[in-house]
């Protein structure tokens, strides 16, 4: 019983995502949207990283991509890469105080937009500037509420040990 409950706030957490990510905002506020399934998945791939794998990454990715009519494949690859090295490297990264640990999530949410950048250059897709380099700090700022919020939750837990 206690694995399947493991399962159940990132599982809800990833179609939460989804869903935010084509929920249509006002022109004035769209630039501002940060990228929400990089978000959850560096949260996890850092926090706990045997919950999801690349597999996740890859069909959340393709999911995005089937949603949002993007290029198919292009966030796929961009969650690929950016999951594999928040997993690769989360036990060195946790050591981190929380300001440098959020300044690396920022540095990744940056990969993971100059990966989307490439390939919209590549197939010849013009984004403004706005919109493309925004998100990692709008995605820094939700992930920081994240740990704060799933991080508390967790210490109350162990209190009540």
């Amino acid at each position: 019983m206690a694995a399947q409950r493991g399962w159940v706030v990132p599982t809800i957490s990833l179609v939460l995502t989804l869903v935010l990510g084509v929920l249509p905002l006002p022109e004035a506020v769209e630039p501002f949207r940060p990228d929400w399934m990089a978000v959850v998945l560096l949260y996890w791939s850092l926090m706990a990283p045997r919950k999801f794998s690349l597999l996740t990454a890859f069909w959340m990715g393709l999911a995005i991509d089937t949603l949002s009519g993007a290029l198919l494949g292009q966030n796929a690859l961009a969650l690929l890469v950016v999951v594999y090295l928040a997993d690769r490297f989360h036990l060195r990264l946790r050591v981190f105080p929380l300001s440098q640990l959020a300044i690396t999530v920022f540095v990744l949410l940056g990969l993971y937009e100059f990966i989307l950048f490439w390939v919209d250059g590549i197939v010849g897709r013009n984004v403004p500037l706005v919109e493309r380099w925004v998100p990692p700090f709008t995605g820094t700022l939700v992930w920081l509420v994240m740990s704060y919020v799933f991080d508390r939750g967790e210490r109350e837990a162990q209190a009540r040990l």
